[in-house]
């Protein structure tokens, strides 16, 4: 006669063992209580008896000793990523930086790419315990600027500044300082990369934009781009091409476009066509 049915759970000192939920019992003692062992054998708790060794193994092909390995082999879950904070759980500011890289980078219109670049610059600032003594925003916000020359889409301090929940003066020193500290390298950002963009929003056709390129090109060569604004460079040649090719653009409608002042473009557009003899 079978001993009634009881639940038990052991630690074996070379094998962890599960109880089996199988409804038969041991055919050589009749208890119904079997286990599993390491070696996918069910085995009778009582007598020692081998009931099955063909259990089909289910578990991962790899082993781990420790918690630290089972993390690192599991593939469980979705991909890493470094817009994601999933790798610095222990900083309490990471979420909210990402997460705010993410929404100033869906407000400007940017590519996944230069998201994924802001945030390993934000989290090399993090390392280096640059963000001390600074806003989160600030450094996430300088991030973003540095990201975005970094990848050639260059966007200007009045549109980061627009997105972004800090003044454009903060941004400015604060990329300046981590741009120094990290060792970022920026080249110039070329006012011809603006072109096309503020072309599109004032409506002006291709001539205007190939125009607006040879003045910069004509004029850069000769020196006046040197501690110029790109932007306004690049808005003061739109407005002298519209001009050039009869498609006359208001320094108002052009400063608008491209967030400078009226005064920058004409200062600008005053030293372009004095270099190209236009006047």
């Amino acid at each position: 006669m079978s001993r009634p049915s009881r639940e038990r759970q052991r630690e074996p000192e070379t094998a962890e063992e599960v109880e089996d939920e199988s409804e038969s019992g041991c055919p050589d003692c009749g208890s119904d209580t079997l286990v599993t062992t390491g070696d996918h054998e069910t085995v009778c708790d009582d007598c020692g008896l081998v009931v099955d060794d063909s259990n089909i193994d289910r578990g991962p092909e790899w082993r781990a000793f420790n918690h630290t390995e089972r993390q690192s082999k599991s593939r469980v879950g979705a991909p890493t990523t470094q817009t994601m904070h999933d790798k610095d759980a222990g900083e309490r500011n990471l979420q909210f930086a990402l997460s705010e890289i993410d929404r100033m980078s869906s407000a400007l219109g940017v590519p996944h790419s230069v998201r994924e670049v802001a945030s390993v610059i934000y989290r090399r600032a993090l390392d280096d315990d640059l963000i001390r003594g600074r806003s989160i925003e600030g450094v996430a916000t300088s991030a973003l600027y540095a990201a975005c020359r970094q990848e050639g889409i260059p966007r200007s301090l009045e549109e980061i500044s627009d997105v972004s929940r800090v003044e454009r003066k903060e941004i400015g020193r604060t990329y300046r300082y981590v741009s120094q500290e990290l060792a970022l390298e920026m080249e110039p950002v070329d006012p011809k990369k603006y072109v096309p963009r503020f072309c599109s929003s004032l409506g002006v056709s291709d001539e205007v934009r190939a125009k607006a390129k040879e003045i910069i090109d004509i004029t850069a060569e000769q020196g006046l781009l040197s501690g110029k604004s790109p932007t306004g460079y690049a808005a003061a040649a739109i407005y002298a091409a519209s001009l050039l090719c009869n498609e006359k653009k208001t320094q108002r409608e052009v400063a608008d476009v491209a967030q400078v002042t009226e005064v920058t473009i004409r200062n600008r557009y005053q030293e372009q066509i004095e270099a190209m003899e236009l006047y």
